[in-house]
């Protein structure tokens, strides 16, 4: 069965960003990689960003997990070694993840009113 990612919308009022976040389950510490949209700028965040292949140091931050690409236009994410830092995360989640999930191709909200 072909593992599917799930997107996870929170908005964190701390930083005041809408994230998009991707998981292969309902959980965060499923997620592969996420979006927070800010007023003036996006990211590409990587929840396990140190922990992946970069051979093209495209990520920054100083988090000791967490690491992003600052996104400054559009054709960023066409870029193939954008693509493939992606694809890297993705194959990453899957061999981390605590036990497969059985739904495919869920949105969830947690945002709260």
């Amino acid at each position: 069965m072909e593992k599917k990612e799930r997107k996870i919308l929170k908005y964190n009022s701390k930083s005041n960003a809408l994230t998009a976040v991707f998981s292969m389950s309902d959980r965060l510490s499923d997620a592969f990689c996420m979006l927070p949209i800010y007023t003036n700028h996006l990211n590409l965040g990587f929840n396990k960003g140190r922990l992946l292949k970069d051979p093209h140091k495209l990520l920054t931050g100083t988090g000791n997990l967490i690491k992003h690409i600052d996104i400054k236009k559009s054709s960023d994410f066409r870029d193939p070694n954008v693509k493939a830092l992606i694809q890297e995360a993705i194959n990453f989640a899957i061999k981390d993840m605590d036990k497969p999930t059985k739904s495919i191709g869920k949105t969830i909200s947690k945002i709260k009113k």
